[in-house]
């Protein structure tokens, strides 16, 4: 070999063992990364900062990611609960002022149980929300019960683990809700709040 050649083997090896180790502590990176995103799973329920990065485990309930959701929707065997809030209409709007829900798409066939998911509810909220369980399940507490909202939203990992506390033994939780479903190129349809 040359010493020209020589010199040029010895810089590429140099580049791939750099790249190599560029590689290693960018995979670290990203999980420890991912591991941050991800909180460990409370005690209790989440009351405050709804929209934050939700545990990626709920004791008691099956946790699915996009694919196993619309597996399950595609053969019609399970309920699925959208939990996404119904904002309020604004305080001081003036008498008479026309008030219109924003619109809300969800999968199709699911059932919104709009507030259902904060993490204090009361006695009136608790109600609806047994009731639509109710609904969902035909009153059988082993039905297989889909609880959603969006990405990142601490409302279906409540909602779900309140169905658990309510009995229901199958109960799956889907985080990544209708963002990851509409991301996967799946249809979504306007929703109407169960009365």
């Amino acid at each position: 070999m040359t010493p020209g050649g020589a010199a040029t083997a010895a810089v590429g090896g140099i580049a791939r063992a750099a790249l190599a180790a560029f590689c290693v502590v960018a995979c670290l990176s990203i999980s420890i990364a991912a591991a941050e995103e991800a909180p460990p799973e409370p005690a209790d329920y989440r009351l405050e900062a709804y929209r934050a990065p939700t545990p990626a485990t709920l004791a008691g309930a099956k946790v699915l990611d996009t694919d196993a959701a619309a597996e399950l929707w595609r053969a019609g065997t399970a309920a699925f609960i959208d939990v996404l809030p119904r904002p309020p209409r604004p305080a001081g709007l003036p008498a008479g002022t026309v008030w219109r829900d924003p619109p809300h798409d969800s999968i199709p066939g699911a059932m919104w149980l709009p507030n259902v998911g904060f993490g204090a509810l009361n006695a009136d909220t608790e109600a609806y929300f047994r009731a639509g369980l109710d609904a969902a399940s035909r009153g059988d507490v082993n039905a297989p019960l889909v609880i959603f909202c969006q990405r990142q939203c601490w409302m279906s990992w409540n909602a779900a683990k309140r169905a658990l506390e309510d009995g229901y033994r199958n109960v799956a939780w889907f985080p990544e809700g209708t963002d990851g479903w509409s991301q996967a190129g799946l249809p979504l349809v306007p929703a109407t709040p169960r009365p």
